[in-house]
């Protein structure tokens, strides 16, 4: 048992700790998107897909609990890899290697905060109808919640669509830099060369940012409309 916490208070299995919430986040993150796409399959699909999801609540709470664990530990787990890069006094691998630094390399820690801020708004707009609770107090023909113009009306402000994307081009380049750099440092990579883990990260990133901010482009350009408005 010692052994088990002296690992993991080490950087070493501070490094696993980041890895294995990171992988937890990016899968749904890529699931999510996934969910999301299904705007494009119009409202009943979508509407039908929420109230499955509610439906399943014991899952649903037990999926959100493990998100939110994983949320806290990797975020708990790259501040404590950055603060032991200053108590060391040495410069971080990304200042000695300036040429093979990116900004999302020197800054994970930064864009995982600024995540997190983005995650709880996310939350309180769409999962909890706390800002706008006009749109969120919607209903189709089937008496189901009419998330389809809950997310449209939404978007359709230039504001929150424009916040949206910004926060998927830092997901993208967290996601970018994490996915290969989280397999090279817990040593999960094997025989896979650099650039091919790095073209993994990358993809993903592309895939959940271009499939993610597809939707509020299409709201604020009028590709889609909503079976709900509010005046």
């Amino acid at each position: 048992m010692a052994g088990v916490r002296s690992m993991l208070g080490s950087a070493v299995g501070t490094k696993f700790l980041v890895a294995g919430s990171g992988t937890v986040l990016a899968v749904f993150v890529f699931v999510h998107m996934l969910g999301n796409l299904q705007i494009y399959l119009g409202p009943d699909a979508l509407n039908s897909y929420a109230a499955a999801i509610h439906a399943a609540w014991p899952l649903l709470w037990i999926a959100r609990t493990v998100l939110l664990l994983a949320l806290l530990v990797h975020i708990w787990g790259l501040s404590s890899l950055s603060h032991r890069n200053q108590a060391a006094g040495s410069t971080s691998y990304a200042a000695k290697n300036p040429l093979r630094s990116t900004f999302a390399s020197r800054h994970m820690l930064m864009t995982g905060l600024v995540l997190f801020a983005f995650v709880v708004y996310h939350l309180l707009r769409f999962t909890a109808g706390l800002t706008h609770p006009e749109h969120f107090q919607m209903y189709d023909s089937y008496g189901r919640h009419d998330v389809y113009s809950m997310v449209i009306l939404g978007f359709r402000e230039p504001v929150v669509s424009l916040s949206y994307i910004a926060a998927m081009a830092l997901l993208g380049l967290h996601l970018g830099h994490g996915v290969g750099s989280v397999l090279r440092s817990t040593g999960i990579s094997g025989s896979w060369s650099r650039e091919r883990l790095s073209g993994l990260g990358r993809l993903l990133a592309v895939v959940v940012v271009a499939g993610n901010v597809s939707i509020p482009l299409a709201c604020l350009l009028g590709l889609m409309q909503p079976i709900n408005d509010v005046l």
